[in-house]
């Protein structure tokens, strides 16, 4: 399987991460993972490597977002804020939108999940 430290076009990729994390609805999360799951892999990666990488390029996209994405409500799969500059921002922004933390600081991802569930799912590619 080859090695992607980034997708083959970066900005095209960042840009269909930006676009689909912009309709996650205000209260909603979503994973890294699961947003990876919701996109085409890119042309001449194969799913097996795209299910490998996937969800780091998704990272690599929210940190390099536009002011006009919310990429607050990005977690990782645990539900948990993942450790990076500005993280200390990510909870205040969450609670105002009503998104409750554990006593583990974890999102119930089944309450406050995003699926996507108005676009067709990729589920099948990482399960």
């Amino acid at each position: 399987m080859p090695s992607f430290s980034s997708p083959p076009n970066v900005q095209a990729y960042y840009e269909q991460v930006w676009e689909l994390v912009r309709q996650i609805p205000s209260g909603k999360v979503c994973a890294y993972g699961q947003i990876a799951k919701m996109l085409p892999p890119p042309n001449g990666v194969e799913l097996e490597a795209y299910a490998a990488f996937a969800p780091r390029w998704v990272g690599g996209a929210m940190a390099n977002c536009p002011a006009d994405v919310p990429w607050h409500r990005v977690v990782n799969a645990q539900g948990k804020i993942s450790a990076r500059a500005g993280a200390e921002r990510q909870r205040p922004l969450l609670e105002q939108e009503g998104v409750e933390f554990d006593a583990k600081d974890r999102i119930d991802l089944k309450k406050f999940g995003w699926l996507g569930t108005d676009r067709p799912m990729q589920k099948m590619l990482f399960d």
